[in-house]
Parts: structure tokens; sequence; C-alpha cells
């Protein structure tokens, strides 16, 4: 927050607008407003952090930098999580609470004490194409594994095919309920590239592997 700095020092003019000598905006985005304040209400710890283009249809408008989400018994951590647009963290929190932590205890006898993650924002190209991927946008969170409050970790890349018959279980449970929440989700079964994690982007249209 900018505050004065003693006498009749005025706070510093704000871009309205991008431009290539001011890489951040400042601008007012009336669309994120209703998500900021549904994020803050569902129980979400995060900062409001400002837009920045940063290259060619890589930029960060609209994001947040999450540091905890809400589960129905305690605050759920995350690991390793940069920048993500407000509505996909906002489908996040929802189907970490809804999806992941019910399902952990349901199913593991456990909640969820953490989520691990491999990221959100990265200014690059979709594996194998010249297409920006979504998390060039902050469009998009890799979700690498779980750990439950009762010290068990578990890692997709392990675990999908070789964990026990109940964590294979919860990890196609949390699977199928992504599916509900977001726009675009690739597992294990979609390909090599994503043997490691769920891909989770966005909140439009459906697919789902």
């Amino acid at each position: 927050m900018p505050g004065a700095s003693g006498g009749t020092a005025r706070a510093p003019v704000r871009p309205a607008v991008a431009v290539a000598s001011a890489p951040q905006s400042y601008a007012p985005r009336p669309e994120d407003a209703s998500c900021l304040a549904d994020l803050g209400a569902s129980g979400a710890r995060f900062d409001r952090l400002p837009d920045t283009y940063a290259a060619p249809g890589c930029n960060k408008l609209g994001t947040v930098q999450l540091m905890a989400l809400a589960g129905d018994r305690a605050p759920l951590g995350i690991a390793n999580l940069g920048p993500v647009q407000c509505n996909v963290a906002k489908a996040f929190g929802d189907w970490a609470r809804f999806g992941v932590d019910r399902a952990a205890r349901q199913i593991l006898g456990s909640p969820v004490a953490k989520i691990e993650t491999m990221g959100s924002y990265s200014c690059r190209t979709v594996a194998g194409s010249d297409r920006l991927s979504a998390h060039a946008r902050a469009e998009a969170i890799d979700v690498s594994g779980f750990v439950l409050a009762d010290g068990r970790r578990i890692v997709l890349k392990r675990d999908w095919q070789s964990g026990d018959a109940a964590t294979r279980e919860f990890l196609r449970v949390v699977h199928k309920s992504a599916c509900k929440r977001f726009g675009t989700v690739l597992g294990p079964q979609y390909n090599a590239a994503h043997e490691d994690h769920f891909h989770l982007e966005g909140t439009g249209a459906k697919f789902c592997r």
C-alpha cells in the first residue's frame, strides 16, 4: 500500500493500463471483486497480487498467492504454489475441502494436512507444441501429492498404480472430483507427461482424462 512520505508528498500515480514501460498494472478489475470476496469467505488465506505482463501471451492478471485453504476441521497447507488466477484458486479451494479432505477422511481415515504442487504460473508452451500453456496465464495448477494429518504421504507417480487399494481409490476419487470443478483435468491416465501430477486448469469447458 502506498503511503505519504511526509509533508505535501503525493501518492504515486499508478498506470491505468499496462504499457511497455509499466509492466505492472494496478487498474481495478471489476470482474475480480466478487471472486476475491468469495475466496475470502471460503476461509482461504491469500494475498492479492498486482497484474503483471511478462512477455507476449504471458501474464498474471487477477491473481492471488494462496497461503492456506480451509478444511472441514483445520486449515490445509499448500506447497510450492505460485500466483494463480482467482477463479482457479477458488475452484482449487473448493476441491481441496469438499473433494480431497473429505475423501481422505472417508477412504483413508485421516484428514489432509497439505497439498503438494509443482507450481502454477510459468511462461512456457505446452510440451511438444508452440502453443502457450495455461500456466503462462496462471490458469493452471499441477498437483503432485498429498500429506495426511497422520503423516502418510501420497505421491501420484508412485501411488497411482502401485499404492494400496485404498490409496488408489482415493486418487481416483479426487481426480473425478476435480473434473467437476475445473475446465481441464489431466492425470496419469492421459499421457506419460502427466504420470506424476494432476493438471488442473480453468473453470470453463470440460475435458477430463
